[in-house]
């Protein structure tokens, strides 16, 4: 009776045993089985960030903002601000096939390829025949850039009565609008219709 009981309870520790051992092994606070689980889990969340980042680069999210280019020149004219984050170019001069700027910026393919489409926007100033544009630098310099003298007199140029340096009048030649600069005055050629540039005005 003994020889046919005893293999059997043998058997029964020998398989509460291996239980046992699968139940350890499955639980995390045996100290194995919990560092295996960290590494992992650890291992799995890195992969996921890297995913995310390659995601993200090859997308263009994470590229640099955008450099505001915005700056005044000289006479607080409109310019484009090179890279050094000093100079700063007129507007008319940029995209002259002249490199104003150190690095040759302000003449790249980029912003020069399709003008005025390429340019900044605060260095174009559309003229009221919307197919005519001038850089926003000659807009209020007195000079009839856009041709029928939007940029001087239009809503839209919202530009200053004429300066110290400019006498007002309606001038003869197409080149101004409404204003003559000071230093055709009295030099004996008619500016004004109303000859004021020569017996009224002084240079």
């Amino acid at each position: 009776m003994k020889n046919k009981t005893h293999p059997q309870r043998n058997g029964d520790v020998a398989a509460f045993d291996s239980a046992k051992s699968f139940s350890e092994r499955r639980d995390c606070c045996h100290p194995r089985s919990c560092t295996w689980r960290r590494v992992c889990i650890s291992a799995m969340v890195l992969l996921v960030l890297m995913a995310a980042v390659g995601l993200a680069v090859a997308l263009g999210l994470l590229q640099r903002a955008p450099v505001n280019r915005f700056c005044a020149a000289s006479k607080n004219r409109t310019g484009f601000l090179c890279d050094d984050r000093v100079t700063c170019v007129p507007a008319s001069q940029v995209c002259n096939r002249v490199s104003n700027c150190r690095n040759g910026e302000d003449e790249q393919e980029e912003l020069c390829g399709d003008l005025p489409h390429s340019l900044p926007g605060h260095l174009v100033f559309r003229c009221s025949d919307p197919s005519v544009w001038v850089y926003a630098d000659q807009r209020c310099n007195g000079m009839n850039d856009c041709g029928d003298c939007s940029d001087e007199m239009g809503s839209l140029a919202a530009c200053p009565l004429c300066g110290s340096e400019w006498w007002s009048c309606s001038p003869v030649l197409y080149e101004f609008c409404s204003c003559i600069p000071r230093r055709l005055c009295r030099d004996g050629v008619q500016h004004c219709h109303s000859w004021s540039d020569e017996y009224i005005c002084r240079p």
